[in-house]
């Protein structure tokens, strides 16, 4: 007799579910964009000023790269399956939350919006 489970010894099982391959599209398409998004707002911090740097651009870059490397060690724990699917949701959410803070990063370097004038 075979059977249909791929699983005979119940400790072979995996704790949280099989993996879907979408799953992992989704994931790398959100780690590509977000890395892109952070790479270029580091390169916009440093090179758009000119000399000398401006500080507040270099602080503000530094800061997004702190909260890039807690999300960074957040995915590595839930690679390693120390972390229950439903982190996943947060690991989205804290990657669209520093894309926003890139944009917000970005829009300052270029000074967009600083020409308007209140009346």
């Amino acid at each position: 007799m075979t059977s249909t489970n791929p699983y005979d010894d119940p400790a072979a099982r995996p704790l949280f579910g099989e993996h879907q391959p979408q799953d992992r599209v989704v994931n790398l398409i959100v780690g590509i964009v977000t890395s892109i998004i952070v790479l270029e707002t580091l390169v916009s911090a440093f090179v758009f000023p000119g000399w000398p740097l401006n500080g507040v651009n270099v602080f503000f870059a530094v800061i997004i790269v702190l909260i890039c490397c807690s999300l960074i060690i957040l995915i590595y724990w839930y690679r390693q399956g120390d972390l229950e699917p439903k982190f996943r949701k947060m690991i989205y959410f804290n990657s669209l939350a520093i894309v926003l803070l890139c944009i917000c990063g970005n829009l300052y370097f270029h000074e967009v919006g600083f020409g308007i004038k209140k009346k």
